[in-house]
């Protein structure tokens, strides 16, 4: 059996994860599972929350991406950061010039965001054949404040923050800069591209840790439907989600309309779910804070996973590969 190109299908990715059904160690509280980023290790005190993740379906800007995809993974599991390590494979021939501009970029977040980086590896090597960053994050938080994707109730609200997609549309405007540009201008394309500064959600996962909530998900490959299937797959529960009520950008519809994509499964980092049986109360918590947060659905009882289109309910089954994937293979047709 092939593999197509992207995260290794779910219904694979569970059967091979069932070699790992329990931990060996009693300092290690979490098991590896689907929808479920970090581990979590009690080292006598706080907890040590870990994650580790690649960047492989972006060219630009990827040193601002991978170090806020770690984070976002960090604080999904209501973590603090503390630290990074990196691992940057380069294929050969790579100019020194493109080193540093991507250790620049680690360097301009890390700052920005408080956080050390405390190791890794850097590497030319012709086992790839394009800049490859993998990003460990270390982070820390209380015994009672770690969050998991498997704790969604029956009856919770189903929060979304920010916007459908707002990490695929900035990668589609630096990928078709070109194209879009023709179509739409400038001004637009730069927009969408500056979309890259809103992809961070360590601020509103440490609040929704602190509110109290069942559970929260950054929102990455597969978009928001992949991210709701994962929590349904995680806590053993089904969903309704209203496709009218998920907020989505202009740039966001425009570029999917151009390039034929679906917003909600495109890649979104800078988007966290939660679920809360105090949906209002975070929602109104979070406007607060200038941090835009919409209910989208509910966990109900059932097993199934239902998107809500107007009269028509669709089923949701296991995520196909995100669709920046598709776009990458549409690159030089349009």
């Amino acid at each position: 059996m092939k593999l197509e190109i992207g995260k290794i299908p779910n219904n694979i990715l569970e059967k091979l994860l069932s070699e790992f059904s329990e931990p060996v160690r009693t300092e290690v509280l979490t098991k590896p599972g689907i929808g479920e980023d970090c581990a979590a290790l009690d080292l006598s005190g706080d907890l040590c929350v870990v994650t580790t993740d690649p960047i492989t379906g972006a060219d630009d800007e990827i040193g601002t991406l991978g170090i806020h995809i770690a984070l976002n993974d960090l604080a999904s599991s209501g973590a603090e950061p503390v630290g990074l390590l990196i691992t940057i494979l380069a294929p050969a021939n790579t100019e020194l010039e493109t080193i540093e501009s991507l250790i620049k970029q680690i360097k301009e977040v890390s700052s920005v965001m408080k956080i050390d980086i405390i190791g890794g590896h850097t590497e030319v090597t012709d086992a790839v054949n394009r800049l490859v960053l993998s990003i460990t994050a270390i982070g820390r938080t209380k015994k009672n404040s770690l969050i998991t994707t498997n704790g969604a109730k029956p009856g919770d609200s189903i929060i979304l923050t920010k916007y459908a997609a707002i990490e695929g549309t900035a990668i589609l405007a630096w990928l078709f800069e070109k194209e879009l540009t023709k179509e739409f201008g400038d001004e637009f394309v730069n927009s969408a591209k500056n979309l890259l500064r809103d992809i961070s959600v360590v601020k509103e996962g440490i609040m929704a840790a602190q509110f109290g909530v069942s559970c929260m998900h950054d929102v990455t490959e597969g978009g928001v439907i992949g991210a709701a299937w994962e929590i349904g797959t995680a806590s053993g529960y089904g969903f309704e989600i209203y496709r009218n009520r998920i907020p989505i950008l202009e740039e966001t519809r425009r570029i999917c309309t151009f390039l034929s994509l679906d917003p909600l499964k495109l890649i979104s980092s800078g988007s966290m779910l939660i679920t809360t049986p105090n949906g209002e109360e975070l929602i109104r918590i979070f406007n607060q804070n200038d941090i835009k947060a919409s209910e989208i659905g509910r966990i109900t009882f059932g097993r199934d996973f239902l998107l809500k289109d107007d009269d028509i309910t669709i089923k949701i089954t296991v995520p196909e590969s995100d669709e920046l994937y598709k776009a990458r293979k549409m690159k030089g047709k349009i």
